[in-house]
């Protein structure tokens, strides 16, 4: 069997921790380094809202190395270029998978292809097409532990950021609702499970609104984040 060298595009929520472990299991592929995209003025993940301080600690906690992409413009010819750069190194260095948690999303996972084919890479989703209540079902069965960092008022109001990823939460999501949170409903923070050495620990600060119009949409809604502070 052929094994292939991939970076892993990693949030730091439960899709990729889910995805990562999968891989990491799979002797096809030899996964050498994460890769994050961070916003430059906040220092935190893009969308997610995640310090980057519990980013380091969840990659010191798989032991994998971390690569960081900085954007600080939020538009997709920034991000493109400034992740053409860091794949082109890496393909220089024999990598020639990117391994991403996506579940479902057509158009999202037409867009990482032609991203990747301009420098000559593959893309490979662990989760891809899978239902995703069963998808939730084996994250709680494999130990994995998750809290939500950032929620869409387009989906959820500002109850249900900050909350564990547990069965009750899933009983209370309004319907429509992806278990998942594939279609940008929630975004997590994942900081137990059979991929970290030890637990993640942090607390939980303040809840904060931002409006979409922050992020270059148009439209009233938003989203509110809640700030985890590592303890």
């Amino acid at each position: 069997m052929n094994t292939h060298k991939a970076i892993f595009c990693w949030s730091g929520g439960k899709d990729s921790s889910l995805a990562l472990h999968r891989v990491l299991k799979d002797a096809s592929f030899q996964v050498v380094a994460l890769l994050t995209t961070l916003n430059q003025t906040h220092r935190r993940i893009s969308m997610h809202g995640t310090r980057e301080e519990l980013l380091d600690q969840q990659a010191a906690a798989i032991g994998l190395p971390l690569t960081k992409v900085w954007v600080s413009e939020g538009s997709n010819d920034e991000y493109e270029r400034k992740m053409e750069e860091e794949l082109t190194r890496f393909k220089n260095e024999g990598v020639t998978h990117v391994i991403f948690g996506d579940i479902f999303l057509e158009d999202l996972r037409t867009y990482r292809e032609n991203n990747l084919s301009k420098v000559g890479l593959k893309a490979h989703f662990p989760l891809w097409k899978e239902d995703t209540h069963e998808l939730i079902n084996e994250f709680w069965r494999s130990g994995f532990e998750t809290i939500t960092c950032c929620v869409s008022t387009k989906y959820l109001n500002k109850n249900f950021v900050g909350r564990k990823v547990d069965s009750s939460f899933i009983t209370e999501l309004p319907t429509g609702v992806d278990v998942c949170g594939e279609n940008g409903e929630f975004h997590t923070f994942c900081y137990k499970g059979p991929i970290f050495k030890q637990p993640v620990s942090f607390t939980l600060k303040e809840k904060v609104f931002k409006p979409i119009t922050e992020y270059g949409m148009e439209g009233k809604d938003g989203f509110w984040f809640i700030d985890l502070v590592p303890e």
